[in-house]
């Protein structure tokens, strides 16, 4: 029985993992599909560019900018 029990436990945590890594890559796809699209982009123009804002990334060693 405990050998049942244990591997209930592992099957959740494994499914657990993969629902969250599934949900990470559908977010990321909807957003850059939102943002490359006609409408996201007239919304960017109407609300203000996104490529005014910082990002920690600008300050790293390899940015030579």
């Amino acid at each position: 029985m405990d050998n049942l029990n244990m591997l209930i436990v592992i099957f959740v945590v494994v499914s657990i993992g993969g629902l969250l890594a599934l949900y990470g890559v559908i977010e990321a796809a909807v957003k850059n599909g939102i943002n490359s699209s006609i409408i996201g982009q007239f919304l960017e123009k109407k609300n203000g560019t996104e490529e005014d804002k910082k990002s920690f990334l600008n300050d790293d060693l390899d940015n030579s900018d």
